[in-house]
């Protein structure tokens, strides 16, 4: 196999980073207020259910990011998973200085955590749990509330750029 790379620890987080990016996953924009009432948003591709009884769900953020602090210090956050057509929107939330809301469609939830209008699904919840994951947070959440739309396909993200899905 002469394509086949290695990590080993210690080695160059690169390698390892482009092994994660593997594995396919969706686009998720996580949302919520603060305490002065302000919008906080960070695009997020680290969403997985952990539970159907209690109905938990978690969310990895990035400890650097600015939006992260309010995230885990939030009692009711969203969780949207967007759809193709949002692709902008991922990209808005994921660059730093943008107006992220200004220049994103979004209705508040019934706790205040913004949500994106277009969005495939939408979790609203509650915190139920943070723990230290190295150099991210893991959040996880009570889902209070979910709502979705069958019909868009999910926007993408495999080996570090955006992709559709293929059905044969």
């Amino acid at each position: 196999m002469a394509n086949l790379h290695e990590y080993r620890p210690g080695g160059d987080p690169r390698t390892l980073r482009d092994a994660l990016g593997c594995f396919a996953t969706g686009v998720t924009v996580v949302t919520c207020r603060d305490g002065e009432d302000v919008p906080h948003g960070l695009t997020v591709n680290s969403f997985t259910s952990v539970s159907l009884d209690p109905p938990l769900l978690l969310v990895c953020l990035a400890k650097p990011t600015t939006s992260a602090k309010p995230l885990v210090e939030a009692e009711h956050f969203a969780i949207n998973v967007l759809q193709t057509e949002q692709r902008p929107a991922s990209i808005t939330f994921a660059t730093r200085g943008n107006d992220r809301f200004g220049e994103t469609q979004w209705e508040e939830g019934e706790h205040g955590a913004p949500l994106l209008t277009g969005s495939l699904a939408m979790f609203e919840c509650d915190r139920h749990a943070v723990h230290d994951g190295g150099d991210h947070w893991i959040l996880i959440g009570e889902v209070k509330r979910a709502r979705f739309e069958k019909g868009p396909d999910p926007l993408l993200y495999y080996q570090g750029r955006y992709r559709r899905l293929h059905f044969d």
